[in-house]
């Protein structure tokens, strides 16, 4: 890493140091004190990926075509810890010193829950007593064409991530010969209590979480008549409901996602367990020992055993309106870069390194301008990842700009004349 931004690891101005042996924090002090730092986060690691799956170039070349740039962890999440460093790189080219100090925390282990990189890039900030005026990690884009009827592309910058627990069902009987199986076999309890799952959705709490700021940001660039419904959600909400779509029904509830299912050694044998894990992300609006309440009440047999394997409540809802100094920069930076675009905040349906950051910082927001187009969400974890050149210049030209935006030292009044964010 240090032979392609040279100038960043040999900055008498940048402190480095490596965490848990393959997570990099670096600190990049300001001039004025009294201004209190934020932090940049991106992390380098990337989940598998097969050449023999289908990709039209390796996945680990970054191999260039049709102005592609191909490869795993160009959308997730190797083009904002690129981004980051080269215009950190750029900046000191230039002989920028900061006015607002800044660290940039590069996790290793994001995809398997951070409990390494992040979780040991916070308790070493924790004992240097750091806290953050607002913390900028993954999350969500810039959505262009993907979101039905909106005219023109929009930044949703997120501002809470559901939360996420497993569960384990379990149900025993005595083991037998298949020759003589009972009414009931350990495996059709299991998959009678899943279907029942399946069948009943935890219930749709669209309006009582962040999703519903989002429609309301963005209904002035949708067209009659759906503009007036989204102006008017207070009394429309349900007609606007899209439960058949998982990608709009993950936004409207708590989901259930059966991912295991196991039981049984050998054909004549009645197996004595069955077994089967739930993965649920949770919505603002719950939390995991209601979602717990929601299951057992829904299999509804005592003989199903319940066990919470893991799980976390929903994360904190951050600050975005008109004196929020993170949201109202970062729009600020995504608004000159991108003026044909909306910003709205949004609602992130996965999980980041960010989560770890909450004693840390009040505000945490999940956003870097990757353009998303029709078909590109199949990508990440997918075959043929990819960013365009022209993208990850963008994302360089807004973390340059994002830093040096910082520097202010408070918002200038939302009615001031000639400079609203």
């Amino acid at each position: 890493m240090m032979y392609f931004f040279p100038t960043v690891f040999s900055s008498h101005l940048v402190q480095h140091e490596v965490v848990a042996n393959y997570s990099h924090l670096f600190w990049v002090p300001g001039s004025d004190l009294a201004l209190v730092p934020y932090m940049l986060l991106a992390h380098i690691d990337v989940v598998p990926a097969d050449e023999n799956d289908g990709w039209e170039a390796p996945p680990f070349s970054a191999k260039e075509m049709d102005g592609f740039i191909y490869g795993r962890g160009t959308i997730d999440n190797k083009q904002s810890v690129m981004g980051i460093l080269q215009a950190l790189e750029y900046l000191l080219i230039r002989g920028y010193s900061p006015q607002r100090g800044f660290f940039i925390g590069l996790g290793h282990d994001e995809e398997v829950g951070g409990l390494q990189g992040a979780m040991n890039i916070v308790k070493v900030l924790k004992k240097k007593g750091v806290q953050l005026a607002f913390v900028l990690d993954e999350g969500l884009a810039v959505l262009d064409g993907v979101i039905s009827g909106l005219q023109g592309p929009a930044a949703l910058i997120g501002i809470s991530e559901k939360g996420q627990a497993t569960v384990k069902l379990s149900v025993f009987k005595a083991p037998g010969h298949s020759s003589m199986p009972p009414r009931e076999s350990s495996i059709g309890i299991l998959a009678g209590a899943v279907k029942r799952l399946e069948d009943n959705p935890m219930p749709i709490l669209f309006g009582e979480g962040p999703e519903r700021r989002t429609f309301e940001h963005l209904a002035h660039r949708f067209g009659l008549p759906i503009k007036f419904l989204m102006s008017n959600m207070w009394l429309f909400s349900p007609l606007i409901v899209m439960e058949r779509s998982p990608d709009t029904n993950a936004f409207l509830r708590t989901t259930t996602a059966v991912t295991m299912f196991n039981s049984g050694v050998k054909v004549n044998v009645l197996p004595s367990l069955a077994e089967a894990y739930v993965n649920l992300r949770i919505h603002p609006a719950q939390t995991v020992q209601e979602v717990l309440e929601f299951i057992q009440s829904t299999v509804g047999d005592e003989r199903v055993k319940m066990e919470l394997v893991n799980g976390f409540d929903p994360l904190p809802v951050s600050s975005y309106d008109e004196t929020s100094f993170g949201f109202q920069t970062i729009k600020k930076t995504l608004l000159d870069q991108f003026p044909q675009v909306s910003v709205a905040p949004g609602l992130c349906i996965g999980n980041t390194d960010s989560r770890h950051y909450t004693d840390l910082a009040k505000d945490i927001y999940r956003f870097a301008p990757t353009w998303i187009k029709p078909g590109d969400t199949q990508r990440f974890h997918g075959i043929n990842e990819r960013i365009s050149k022209k993208n990850y210049e963008e994302l360089v030209v807004f973390y340059f700009n994002l830093i040096q935006n910082c520097d202010i030292k408070e918002l200038p009044s939302p009615h001031g004349a000639g400079h609203e964010l």
